[in-house]
């Protein structure tokens, strides 16, 4: 009887078969090694009996258990689990491959002999008609050197694929792994977006120049539609796959093995052909399935350090001008950076210097890049206080908004906020630097509400993220006509409050670009 043991959630497989007994552990040197820190060197023995296999476990640190229960031995059947540590495994009775009998006289061709075997649930290899026994391995190897090389590239490739982050790399990595264990012509591998779409990304032969031809979709599309593996000993004859690609390339024997990452997504296929007489075996197709799994967790992985990479670049420009919580939400948002904008309603707040031009004349330049720096800082951290976006500084003037992209329905009380907090820091900025000596400023601020073009605004080279619209133009009029320690808000402003503060009324003002004069309201301080 022949039998196999099935990694459940792992890619583990192993062929158990003669009456020997056959050793499980950690070390490398098992007949089944397992490669994990609550596995023992050596753990536990298999061996096949008439009735099942029987095992013992090895005085192991973490325990042998068959189907949730600790054993010193016991006997497994078919469709057992048996637990090495926290490595799980199904036992499997193996059906052997059987060729399908020749078609009628004038009947159709019959179709090469294929393999499709289920990714990772069942493993078990099924005869779907073919011209007979796979192909055995290369003359001239030694399968004992081949099985060796093929474990030792097992280890190297979790130890090289996972410390790559970057995935173009990780891919030629995988490429030049797969060719230096199995004898194949050529390795191509591709990826799905988001929709399930399967795009190239690698395809070379064995010196590593690019393959003119694409995967078969035939067969690419079996095994990601499926969730299968697939080895098909004469793909051009096998009535499977009719696609023209697999006649016109003259494509003898291919694996394709799916890329299944967590949550039994699909990230992609890893495929192999050769050209040759050469024929790929089950032998081939279980390294491969192995080979595969660690490819699918590392491109995971590197796809996943791509995606935080990115976000996180753009968390760090983004926070320049949104608060860390907002900044958070666009950058995760795949719509955050790109061209165009929508309408919306906002609330615009300017503040300026009063005066700071002549001041600056008397100043030496370190002195007041350092005073402006100070004086930025705080009236930044006031608008951010209150869920305010910093849209830019201008000069000697901070320009912010309330409603974009992310609005609330207090914006204009924010605003207000915002700027009854400015003028007091300023106060408590103006007092520390007259005790140390330091020239002091005043400033003016003018707010307003309306709506305005929001968006990001630029070329592909640089995008920057503002408010386009006369309210915003209002706003600026209004800072500009407010004198040292004033607050100038537009009526539109007033009546959006919730929650006032003590205002007082002024005469209309005619500001730049308005036709008539507007309403306007000055904070009592």
């Amino acid at each position: 009887m022949h039998y196999r043991l099935i990694g459940v959630g792992n890619a583990y497989t192993f062929e158990l078969s003669g009456s020997s007994l056959l050793s499980v552990g950690r070390a490398v040197t098992n007949d089944c090694p397992v490669v994990d820190p609550t596995i023992s060197r050596k753990h536990a023995e298999l061996k096949v009996t008439p009735g099942g296999v029987e095992v013992t476990d090895g005085g192991s640190s973490n325990g042998t258990f068959v189907n949730g229960v600790q054993i010193d031995k016991s006997l497994m059947v078919p469709g057992d689990e048996v637990t090495f540590g926290k490595v799980v495994f199904r036992l499997e009775v193996v059906t052997p491959v059987r060729a399908a009998p020749p078609p009628a006289a004038g009947g159709a061709p019959r179709g090469g002999a294929t393999i499709v075997r289920q990714i990772p649930k069942t493993g078990e290899a099924l005869s779907l008609g073919g011209q007979g026994k796979i192909g055995d391995s290369v003359p001239g190897s030694d399968p004992a050197d081949k099985d060796r090389r093929r474990l030792a590239i097992l280890l190297e490739v979790s130890k090289g694929l996972t410390r790559s982050a970057d995935i173009e790399a990780l891919l030629q990595k995988i490429a030049e792994y797969a060719f230096q264990v199995l004898e194949a012509d050529r390795c191509a591998i591709q990826l799905t977006d988001e929709f399930g779409t399967l795009h190239p990304k690698i395809s070379r032969d064995r010196r590593g120049e690019r393959a003119s031809s694409d995967i078969p979709q035939s067969i690419s599309r079996m095994a990601v539609d499926d969730k299968v593996a697939v080895l098909s000993d004469d793909a051009a004859d096998d009535q499977r796959f009719t696609g023209q690609s697999v006649m016109l390339q003259k494509i003898k024997s291919a694996m394709c093995v799916p890329l299944i990452g967590s949550e039994s997504r699909v990230l992609g296929v890893l495929y192999v052909d050769n050209f040759s007489l050469k024929r790929f075996n089950e032998t081939d197709l279980d390294f491969l399935i192995a080979f595969s799994g660690i490819a699918a967790v590392a491109i995971e992985n590197g796809q996943l350090a791509e995606r935080i990479r990115k976000e996180a670049l753009a968390r760090s420009n983004f926070e320049r001008f949104f608060t860390p919580h907002l900044a958070a939400r666009i950058a995760s948002s795949p719509d955050a950076v790109k061209l165009g904008g929508d309408k919306r309603r906002v609330a615009v707040l300017f503040s300026d210097i009063r005066g700071f031009t002549a001041l600056s004349e008397t100043m030496n330049p370190d002195v007041m890049a350092k005073l402006l720096t100070e004086y930025f800082t705080e009236m930044v951290e006031c608008v951010f206080r209150h869920g305010g976006t910093l849209d830019k500084f201008i000069g000697d003037c901070v320009m912010a908004q309330w409603g974009a992209p992310i609005g609330e329905h207090d914006d204009c009380d924010r605003a207000m906020q915002s700027a009854l907090d400015m003028m007091e820091e300023l106060d408590r900025l103006n007092a520390r630097w007259r005790t140390e000596g330091r020239p002091v400023i005043q400033i003016g601020i003018g707010l307003n509400v309306g709506d305005v073009f929001a968006g990001n605004i630029g070329s592909d080279r640089r995008l920057e993220y503002t408010v386009i619209g006369d309210p915003v133009n209002v706003s600026s009029r209004l800072c500009g006509a407010a004198g040292p320690g004033e607050i100038l808000l537009s009526d539109p402003f007033r009546a959006a409050l919730g929650a006032p503060p003590p205002l007082e009324s002024l005469p209309p003002m005619e500001l730049k670009g308005k036709s008539q004069a507007l309403p306007v309201f000055r904070v009592k301080r």
